[in-house]
């Protein structure tokens, strides 16, 4: 007979999934998101957000596939400055038990 325990997530899959670095991938997953959403907005190919961001073209094609590993968050946040838009850094008291890093664009 199937299992049909359903089991809430955390809202992070990466801690969901045991992964040690969770906060900080799902903080650099937030902020590619939001940098692919502004290149697509703006239509830029690769070439030319390579060099607004000033990085090789390879290395917009890693964040452009979400492989993130060789991008921190602190350089993510510069290349939504170079792409025009501002970034604002929240600190606040902790709602509920988990702590957590929420990144989200303004409309």
């Amino acid at each position: 007979m199937a299992d049909n325990t359903i089991t809430r997530g955390t809202g992070n899959v990466f801690a969901d999934l045991g992964l040690s670095d969770a906060a900080d991938r799902q903080t650099k997953t937030r902020l590619a998101l939001a940098i692919n959403r502004i290149i697509k907005e703006q239509r830029l190919k690769q070439v030319d957000t390579a060099q607004l961001l000033g990085v090789p073209q390879p290395k917009v094609s890693a964040l452009v596939n979400y492989r993130l590993d060789g991008f921190s968050v602190e350089k993510l946040m510069d290349f939504i400055v170079a792409l025009g838009r501002d970034v604002e850094i929240v600190v606040r008291p902790k709602r509920d038990a988990s702590a957590k890093v929420l990144v989200r664009e303004a409309a």
